[in-house]
């Protein structure tokens, strides 16, 4: 054989076998890289808008934790000065119910005042009488005379 004929030979075996790679493997695996280009496009996509929803999620969490924070100090503050509120209503019922009680005691007193008073000029219209009674040496009648005590006891 010839160098020549082996030669060429061979050139058409390699022009079959880059027909044959170009034709039937070739496409399968441009198409798998294209696909694997695709997936890993998708992918770094996926991760920044990931990333930016991630971020805007951040946002939203913060914008919430300072809406939550205000809302709580609000909260607070309006339990604070309701608890105020009716500490100074507690007190003022407190000032009226001893003023009342206070007053009450006034009465009692002036009613046991009067009560008082009573008993002593029964005491000393009946002190009067014995007085009187032994002054003048004879028995004084209390039911005969007993408009004249009752005259007695208006002047005392």
């Amino acid at each position: 054989m010839n160098i020549n004929a082996t030669l060429f030979l061979q050139a058409i075996v390699f022009a079959i076998l880059v027909w044959f790679t170009m034709k039937f493997v070739w496409p399968p695996i441009t198409k798998a890289l294209d696909e694997r280009a695709l997936k890993i496009a998708d992918g770094l996509a996926a991760a920044d808008k990931a990333k930016s929803e991630l971020s805007s999620a951040n946002k939203r969490v913060e914008s919430e934790l300072a809406t939550s924070r205000t809302e709580t100090a609000a909260r607070l503050a309006d339990a604070e000065r309701r608890g105020q509120v009716i500490v100074e209503e507690a007190k003022v019922k407190a000032t009226e119910e001893g003023q009342k009680i206070i007053a009450a005691a006034k009465v009692d007193a002036e009613q046991q005042s009067i009560k008082a008073r009573e008993a002593l000029r029964e005491q000393v219209a009946v002190l009067a009488v014995k007085g009187a009674e032994q002054i003048l040496r004879k028995e004084v009648n209390a039911g005969i005379h007993a408009d004249l005590l009752g005259r007695l006891k208006t002047e005392l």
